[in-house]
């Protein structure tokens, strides 16, 4: 049974995203998403350590050490790139500006809560950077992430019980296992990889995993 790879969930996540959406990709694997936008989408993707119009990951000559994305991977910079201070770029995360943003996490609940700052182990370290700001401001937030740790433990789970970084702010969760969106009646199995059915992830997951109506 083969899962999903990280390009594949990154390509995938590429595809959803609107065309002439304003995107913040979160540090981590999220940040693979820039190297899969096709330029003809006008997709705008915004970093917040103060940036607009953020290119791919910079390679080999591109790399400029002062041109960093949060996560301070080097990118590139498309025509029309502009900078601005954080309270700026903070405001535009605030203020509702960002149609999409793309986060990594540690658990995510089926009503749509996420934890992805903090976990309940002595040794944590705290990196809540700017993602609560993301989560209270996106019109949606989408989560990139394995479904399960590695030690099995499922991360969607029925009630987090990590620190909260937003309240029923996720809409869809893209895994190694599937695509998964967080609904009203409950997590609807949108596309699977690696042979899993909604039942087989109800299984993994211990909680239920409702089919998507075709007609919906």
């Amino acid at each position: 049974m083969t899962l999903a790879t990280r390009e594949h969930i990154a390509r995938r996540v590429a595809r959803d995203i609107p065309v002439g959406a304003v995107v913040n990709l979160g540090i981590g694997a999220p940040t693979m998403v820039s190297n899969f936008l096709e330029p003809d989408r006008h997709v705008v993707l915004h970093t917040e350590n103060g940036m607009l119009a953020m290119g791919p990951e910079a390679q080999g000559d591109q790399i400029d050490t002062d041109l960093v994305n949060a996560g301070k991977i080097p990118v590139t910079e498309l025509e029309g790139a502009s900078y601005f201070h954080h309270a700026d770029s903070f405001a535009m995360m605030r203020g509702g500006h960002l149609d999409v943003c793309v986060l990594g996490a540690f658990q995510v609940a089926t009503n749509g809560d996420l934890a992805n700052w903090l976990v309940n182990t002595p040794d944590a370290i705290p990196a809540v950077g700017g993602a609560m700001d993301l989560a209270a401001g996106a019109k949606n937030v989408w989560v990139m992430m394995d479904l399960l740790t590695k030690t099995g433990e499922s991360k969607l789970v029925g009630s987090r019980s990590y620190p909260l970084t937003g309240l029923g702010c996720v809409s869809r969760v893209y895994t190694d296992h599937g695509v998964i969106d967080l609904t009203p009646a409950g997590p609807v199995l949108v596309e699977a990889f690696g042979g899993h059915t909604a039942h087989s992830l109800s299984d993994i997951t211990g909680e239920t995993i409702l089919e998507r109506n075709p007609e919906a």
